[in-house]
């Protein structure tokens, strides 16, 4: 009977314990934001815009489920709200919306050059970071020439949530291309947490009208005429938009990053520009500090594998001479995109590239010396050695070029 007692008393005591779904969210209830949007309004107040699934318009709304012209209402809806800071903001967006705003799945934060350039993302941080429903690893990215409320508010084809659209681009060329970058929001306050409180942000712009972009009727045509695309790499220097990089002294940076997934580069061969082109497969980039005489000295190592890709005039890749001298000139050609970064950001004051954090942990004793001195003094007369070593693994499907042949026939 004793035994009985006490195995109803702990069922009633797990019973009590026990949590249920006494915080249960309705799906119905749910505001789900893809993407939020922070600009600053002319009296200094944060005014943020907002991107939000339409459920039944994304699960039915295109024809065949491609980006074709069946689309009879957009898959999200957009709503602004302003105050004085993040949390107000979204507290009064709820004037707007019949639903709870949920944060949980917003994968994207875009932020309006013109915040990002004269207040900086800094003050942004907290909210996101205190916020247990906001996730820090959500990609930041800078409006680049517009407004974040212009980027958030536009349509995409192809990809119905327009959020995903620009997910999937940054991801996309920093696998193919290299002159682009993905970053968090934890990737940022890391790096504003570094030595030099300097780092890097994604950039993208609309290409065409702004209000263009925001019709359904831009997603109704074969070659829409405003559409998103992701454009250069911000420079944050204690978290103010300071520079924008693009083309191959964006691509070096990344690859001294070592950041670099895949790209091509480009040689020029027998007077011809450009004549053979480099597919890379693999590449790791090393970074180490030394001190001569109280003066610190990086060391950038790239080791590259890859493959041809194309070649415009006639090479004999039989011959493992030409191929080392391939290699060779890949190596000068890497190592002059290096070198562009590097005197960029010298130029600049901008260690985005991390030397010295390098520093910092390889000789914590005499980073004390030189920190406080470190952006104005020592990083812009850094002497930095670049060693590139390029390897070409495949030659494609032929080891006899098609130009070969046709060059022995003109004879």
């Amino acid at each position: 009977m004793k035994r009985k007692g006490t195995v109803l008393l702990l069922m009633m005591t797990v019973t009590v314990l026990l949590t249920s779904c006494w915080s249960k969210k309705e799906l119905t209830d749910l505001a789900i934001v893809a993407a939020m949007g922070v600009d600053k309004t002319k009296d200094g107040r944060y005014n943020i815009t907002l991107q939000i699934i339409n459920p039944g318009n994304v699960a039915g709304g295109l024809e065949g489920g491609g980006g074709g012209g069946g689309m009879q209402s957009p898959p999200v809806t957009i709503y602004s709200a302003s105050g004085e800071n993040i949390v107000e903001a979204s507290r009064r967006a709820s004037s707007r919306i019949s639903r709870r705003l949920y944060y949980a799945h917003t994968n994207l934060v875009v932020v309006g050059e013109r915040l990002a350039g004269e207040e900086g993302v800094e003050v942004l941080m907290d909210a996101f970071d205190r916020d247990p429903e906001f996730r820090t690893t959500s990609t930041l990215v800078i409006a680049n020439g517009s407004t974040a409320a212009d980027l958030v508010k536009a349509l995409t084809p192809v990809d119905k949530i327009p959020a995903n659209k620009v997910l999937k681009t940054l991801e996309f060329t920093e696998r193919q291309w290299g002159e682009d970058v993905k970053v968090s929001l934890q990737d940022v306050m890391k790096g504003l947490q570094s030595s030099g409180e300097e780092t890097v942000a994604s950039g993208f712009r609309i290409v065409g009208s702004p209000k263009q972009a925001q019709k359904l009727e831009n997603l109704q045509e074969s070659a829409p005429e405003a559409t998103l695309r992701a454009s250069g790499i911000a420079v944050l220097k204690q978290g103010k938009l300071v520079d924008w990089l693009y083309g191959k002294t964006a691509r070096g940076t990344v690859w001294i990053l070592d950041k670099i997934q895949g790209t091509d580069i480009n040689i020029n061969w027998e007077g011809k520009k450009e004549a053979i082109a480099y597919q890379t497969v693999r590449q790791k980039t090393q970074v180490s500090a030394q001190m001569k005489n109280g003066h610190p000295r990086i060391s950038v190592h790239a080791r590259v594998e890859g493959n041809i890709g194309e070649i415009e005039v006639p090479v004999d890749i039989t011959n493992p001479k030409v191929i080392t001298k391939i290699e060779q000139s890949l190596s000068k050609e890497i190592e002059k995109e290096l070198k562009k970064a590097i005197e960029h950001a010298q130029k600049n004051k901008t260690d985005i590239l991390g030397f010295g954090e390098v520093v910092h942990r390889s000789r914590p004793n005499e980073w004390k010396k030189i920190k406080s001195e470190w952006s104005e003094v020592y990083f812009p007369e850094l002497n930095v050695d670049i060693i590139v070593e390029a390897y070409i693994r495949r030659t494609g499907l032929r080891n006899k070029s098609f130009l070969s042949g046709v060059k022995e026939n003109q004879k």
